[in-house]
């Protein structure tokens, strides 16, 4: 597969275990296979970056989609909870975390590339509304999809870093890419406080202080 990684700077060797250990999912080497949204990325924090463009062979590799099979979003909320450190303290929503992290926790290890949501900013107040209990499971569901940020790919292993392969470099422009970053954060976030926000909730929605008291579990069929 064709993955990129938006960055500052050039990156032709990406190093293994030589990223911060709190991003969405710990240390690795985060992509993603479409290439506007690795200049987004790049562009981050208003300069200009590059996207950086790898073939990648995933054959063989152990790999953890967690927006597919028998995963839900709270087992990819509680791999967040672990590795991300801006939540909540002393409040519902510190238990709350840690009744995610463990009865929703995923152990990382034995995989080599993980897939799935990426938590910018405005995804990442998503799930911290959910987890204090302003908006239900349903609403986190559909929150999620707004934007369209997409998936991320995630090289954790030794193993995965091996299989990646530097093709090329293009030139992300700030004063393009920057702007199409805020503009779709913003976007999110108007469609959430008027699309998500907004709409009335049922008795039958489940919110995170419901998970907690009736001791809700992966296999859940109210988790679907």
């Amino acid at each position: 597969m064709r993955i990129y990684h938006g960055s500052n700077h050039i990156i032709e060797t990406p190093i293994w275990n030589g990223s911060k250990p709190r991003n969405d999912y710990g240390p690795g080497f985060y992509a993603t296979e479409s290439i506007e949204l690795a200049k987004e990325w790049a562009c981050g924090r208003g300069n200009d970056g590059f996207a950086n463009a790898y073939d990648f062979d995933m054959d063989g590799l152990n790999v953890l989609r967690l927006n597919e099979g028998d995963y839900n979003i709270l087992n990819w909320l509680a791999v967040l909870a672990k590795h991300r450190t801006y939540w909540q303290n002393g409040s519902i929503a510190e238990e709350a975390k840690d009744y995610l992290e463990a009865h929703f926790g995923i152990d990382l290890s034995p995989y080599d590339v993980i897939i799935g949501y990426r938590a910018d900013d405005s995804y990442f107040s998503f799930a911290q509304d959910f987890v204090s209990n302003v908006i239900s499971l349903r609403k986190l569901s559909e929150a999620m999809r707004l934007g369209k940020l997409g998936e991320q790919v995630v090289l954790k292993s030794k193993a995965a870093f091996e299989r990646i392969r530097f093709v090329s470099s293009e030139i992300a422009p700030a004063d393009i890419y920057y702007q199409r970053k805020v503009q779709r954060d913003l976007e999110a976030r108007r469609q959430y406080r008027f699309d998500v926000k907004a709409k009335k909730d049922t008795i039958r929605d489940l919110f995170m202080i419901d998970i907690m008291r009736e001791g809700i579990e992966n296999g859940d069929p109210r988790l679907r």
